[in-house]
């Protein structure tokens, strides 16, 4: 079966099962990945899928209500960015459960210019929520090259704000978040790796190690060497 822009939710949804692969299923769940829903389709199928049938808002958001991991990865693959929504995007955040999900869904925010939403979803409790905020960040610090430092810069009060958070999916976005920053140019990287210095003499073992392994990344030969470049 070949899909194309015409194919419906139910067409698509058919097709994506008959690709299940158990063996990816048990793969995808030994790196974090929540399966409870999903059907093993590696992400390089998904977006080749995404070619096929192409940008398609409303069809995107039927797929995403079915809550199959894959569908709701061609969700996000087909929205629009140019005219994707902040209530979708709020819509889409209270739905998130999967790491991976939550990745995929902040480089399509980003895109879409939604970097707003970045304060409210970094005070939300909610854990993927939150990480949804600096995933957003770290995407942004890298994607958002035409937008001044100053931009990017002020992202660091929400890492430190935010860096005492012990859930897992939080503290890993919140390093990555900072060390993206810190790569970004020469800038941002004095900022960045201050703000990790002072996390890594934390008292608070979530900080510090936050703080470290930035440092450690930071500081290396090879971010130095790029930099200088």
């Amino acid at each position: 079966m070949t899909l194309g822009p015409a194919a419906t939710t139910g067409e698509i949804v058919a097709f994506l099962g008959t690709l299940r692969n158990d063996e990816n299923i048990a793969g995808m769940g030994r790196f974090g990945i929540v399966t409870d829903n999903a059907l093993g389709i590696s992400n390089p199928v998904m977006q080749k899928i995404a070619r096929q049938v192409k940008k398609n808002p409303a069809r995107a958001l039927e797929l995403w209500e079915t809550g199959i991991r894959e569908a709701r990865m061609l969700a996000l693959y087909t929205l629009d960015p140019k005219t994707l929504e902040a209530a979708t995007a709020r819509r889409l955040a209270g739905d998130f459960a999967s790491w991976e999900i939550v990745d995929a869904a902040a480089d399509l925010f980003v895109t879409a210019r939604l970097e707003r939403l970045i304060p409210e979803f970094a005070a939300d409790e909610r854990e993927f929520v939150r990480r949804t905020a600096f995933s957003m960040i770290a995407s942004a610090a890298v994607h958002l090259k035409q937008e001044p430092d100053s931009l990017i810069l002020g992202y660091l009060a929400l890492v430190e704000t935010q860096a005492s958070d012990e859930r897992n999916f939080v503290r890993k976005a919140v390093n990555w978040a900072l060390r993206n920053i810190g790569k970004r140019n020469r800038t941002c990287h004095g900022p960045s790796l201050d703000l990790a210095e002072k996390l890594a003499t934390s008292a608070n073992k979530t900080p510090r190690w936050i703080g470290r392994d930035a440092v450690r990344e930071l500081t290396s030969e090879k971010v130095l060497a790029r930099l200088k470049d």
